[in-house]
């Protein structure tokens, strides 16, 4: 591990303990040139997973896009990064929990709203918009009758 200070390339574990998600391992380290302290995160290497879009093309798995659908969704909404950061892993773990080496978008999308239908109907119902290509009023007044009685459901339970 390079030191970030002084690149030199020896350094020393001081502390080492899982992340909240217990998905990577944290570090702290001291380098043995300079002594100044740095943190590292080891994470699992994960398979290659390809996202099969509309289309038919391929391209690989980008967590990035998930977050940046999400964020976009949850614009000017009472939504914290962290609400945000879960979801992401939250879809991001489904889908190679999958054992797929292929996910379509489809199956992506689905996740996604599921995610955010938890947390928000607002940001729920502009990513359907987007997701779902909703070319008219109808398709999208369809959807908000749908959440409606869902959530009416709900309340008589």
């Amino acid at each position: 591990m390079k030191c970030q200070y002084c690149s030199c390339t020896e350094s020393k574990v001081i502390d080492s303990r899982p992340t909240e998600e217990s998905s990577s391992i944290r570090r702290r380290r001291e380098c043995t040139n300079c002594g100044r302290r740095f943190t590292t995160y080891e994470k699992i290497e994960l398979l290659p997973l390809m996202v099969v879009k509309r289309d038919g093309r391929r391209e690989p798995f980008d967590v990035q896009k998930i977050k940046a659908g999400i964020m976009r969704a949850c614009e000017k909404l009472p939504i914290s990064m962290q609400q945000i950061d879960e979801m992401t892993a939250s879809v991001e773990q489904a889908a190679y929990a999958s054992m797929d080496a292929e996910i379509s978008t489809t199956r992506l999308g689905d996740m996604v709203m599921q995610e955010l239908k938890a947390v928000n109907d607002v940001a729920y119902v502009r990513f359907a918009a987007v997701y779902r290509l909703f070319t008219d009023i109808g398709d999208f007044m369809q959807e908000l009758q749908r959440l409606v009685e869902e959530n009416a459901q709900k309340q008589d339970e």
